[in-house]
């Protein structure tokens, strides 16, 4: 039996994605300050929150390995936010049309027993297709993704917003890179191949 395996968030999209690898977890919520340092780079950023998020609930769970992540998208050097309303996202849509935008995604696996951490940063890069303002609009009043970073859902209707995705595993983009977490688990003894029953 392998050490208990904790997700450090209660993102729905996370907890679907990390579901995939068909073994049991729990969700535990990290308090996190997710404040940027100043000067801080967007990758320095999620890698710095991924493993803060890690190690705030591994101080909960005594044997377990706890996965954190954190997830930025950068336009033209500028982070993007969760747009919060249909004005930002709108703002947030236009400003990425026909442009690449770079999603970072850290990625955090604590030991609780050893207090051990491996820590990555994954890059997605995402080309955007030239929209019009009606086809942005009518995107955002199908979906409305406003707690979404870049106002999309990759994994909905906001694919086709898209010219081409370029990165090493599509979970990326959803906030959870299951290939990278795959080997991090290996390297705890943990393979998650010979763990299905």
């Amino acid at each position: 039996m392998h050490k208990q395996l904790v997700l450090s968030s209660t993102s729905p999209f996370r907890r679907e994605i990390l579901t995939k690898l068909g073994l049991p977890f729990d969700c535990d919520k990290p308090e996190v300050d997710e404040t940027p340092l100043a000067d801080e780079k967007a990758p320095q950023l999620v890698e710095r929150l991924a493993e803060a998020k890690a190690r705030a609930v591994a101080q909960r769970h005594t044997d377990a390995l706890i996965i954190g992540s954190d997830q930025v998208a950068v336009i033209d050097g500028q982070i993007l936010g969760k747009p919060g309303d249909h004005d930002n996202a709108v703002k947030q849509l236009q400003a990425a049309s026909g442009k690449k935008v770079t999603f970072y995604t850290g990625l955090s696996l604590v030991n609780s027993a050893s207090g051990a951490a491996q820590t990555r940063v994954e890059p997605f890069h995402v080309h955007f297709k030239q929209l019009t303002d009606a086809q942005i609009h009518g995107y955002l009043r199908a979906e409305t993704p406003y707690n979404c970073a870049g106002s999309f859902k990759s994994e909905g209707l906001g694919i086709m917003l898209f010219e081409r995705l370029e990165g090493r595993d599509p979970n990326t983009l959803v906030g959870l890179p299951l290939i990278a977490l795959g080997e991090m688990l290996a390297n705890e003894g943990l393979n998650v191949l010979l763990q299905q029953e």
